[in-house]
């Protein structure tokens, strides 16, 4: 099968682009062949096919009024991409189109040519983007939900996307422009969702059950089985609010026996260690930033991995990580993460933003005996590979392209 994929980053920008990389490569090991369409940048993995990306726009600073101009429209339509899209079906011939994240970079003006070209397209939903205008579904420190319906001017209202008002205004219109041209929903064939959640959320916002197929993100084997023997818990991500750090710094400051180690760096960074410092919490021990073998070794020892969002976690790659090595885990009870942690099997549940409710996981888990946390360690392992492998991943997508129509 000849696939083509759409995503607007093609360096290892997040998650997204570390999914989309490694299925590129397990679907040509599986025999296909996969091409690709994103914009340019001096950090993207090679690719045959990077004389057919386009130019990416910076929308984090200002280049001046002619060029803001150009940028504010290829926002809401980028006539570059629509062209060379256009091409590139027509050279490629792809079997089927596999769209990730185009918003803002590439923009809906994509879709027009591959609806015109009849090839059967799909997009993986890789955050809340089809409903949400600034993608998470979070603002002012808690989920949101004010869009519903159509209301986008409520992120102008609440500043969802930037301080700066002009751009919450061009997301406001982007939104409303792309909801009321159905671009997507008269584009693909499927939305596949990574959580069982993010599908009942988007039928919920009104998109047609009919068109959303789940399908978990994989994750593969690991030859690091995790040791547990390092008497402390890890929690790893941005130090952003949505993801919900502050509760487990309080909890912890309250479970002094409890050693809590944090690795990233992120907005939130310089108020968490000030935060920590303010409670005592002498226990709490902020790593920085850590390159994936260095992660991977603090990991190792970890006794559990947290994980407290706040905010609709669709399908955490970091919990993803500590499955396939064979850690407990102890989650936020929101979005797509109690798919992933079963209390008492793999892990431990607690309510998103409770103090009270962590600082209990946190003593149940240390109060276990150590055959009882073991067991939990080994049903993540198992989990990782009998929900979450690349074998299964595959044959799932490859049944969602033929049902497309490839």
């Amino acid at each position: 099968m000849k696939i083509l994929h759409v995503n607007k980053f093609f360096d290892l920008h997040g998650g997204t682009e570390t999914y989309l990389h490694a299925l590129m490569a397990a679907q040509r090991e599986a025999g296909h062949e996969v091409h690709a369409f994103a914009t340019r940048s001096s950090g993207n993995l090679p690719s045959d096919d990077a004389p057919n990306f386009v130019r990416r726009s910076d929308y984090t600073k200002s280049e001046g009024m002619v060029r803001d101009a150009q940028k504010a429209v290829a926002y809401i339509w980028n006539s570059e991409a629509n062209t060379a899209i256009e091409r590139v079906l027509r050279e490629v011939k792809p079997d089927v189109v596999h769209v990730h994240n185009i918003y803002h970079h590439l923009s809906t003006s994509i879709l027009a040519p591959i609806r015109a070209s009849g090839i059967p397209c799909v997009q993986t939903l890789h955050d809340y983007k089809l409903a949400c205008p600034n993608y998470k579904m979070f603002t002012e420190g808690a989920p949101c939900e004010r869009c519903r319906g159509g209301r986008y001017t409520e992120a102008i209202a609440h500043h969802c996307l930037t301080a700066n008002t002009g751009g919450n205004v061009l997301a406001a219109f982007e939104m409303g422009f792309t909801k009321l041209t159905q671009s997507y929903e008269k584009t693909m064939r499927f939305f596949l969702c990574p959580s069982q959640f993010m599908a009942d959320k988007m039928a919920a916002w009104g998109e047609p059950p009919s068109k959303l197929r789940v399908l978990p993100n994989p994750i593969g084997s690991s030859d690091i089985i995790a040791e547990r023997d390092g008497g402390y818990v890890l929690a790893v991500g941005r130090l952003s609010l949505e993801k919900g750090f502050e509760t487990i710094v309080r909890a912890a400051a309250q479970a002094r026996d409890v050693q809590l180690k944090i690795a990233g760096i992120g907005p939130e960074e310089s108020k968490l260690k000030q935060l920590a410092k303010d409670l005592g919490a002498t226990n709490v021990e902020f790593l920085g930033f850590l390159r994936k073998p260095e992660l991977a070794e603090v990991r190792r020892h970890a006794e559990a991995l947290l994980v407290p969002s706040i905010w609709y976690e669709n399908a955490s790659y970091a919990v993803l990580e500590a499955l396939a090595e064979g850690l407990p885990i102890i989650a936020s009870r929101i979005g797509g993460l109690p798919e992933q942690v079963e209390p008492g099997v793999n892990g431990l549940l607690a309510e998103p933003g409770n103090v009270d409710s962590w600082l209990s996981a946190l003593n149940s888990f240390f109060l276990m005996p150590a055959e009882e946390r073991t067991r939990l360690a080994t049903h993540s392992r198992q989990r990782a590979r009998e929900r979450y492998n690349w074998t299964e991943h595959l044959k799932m997508l490859t049944n969602c392209y033929r049902e497309a129509g490839a």
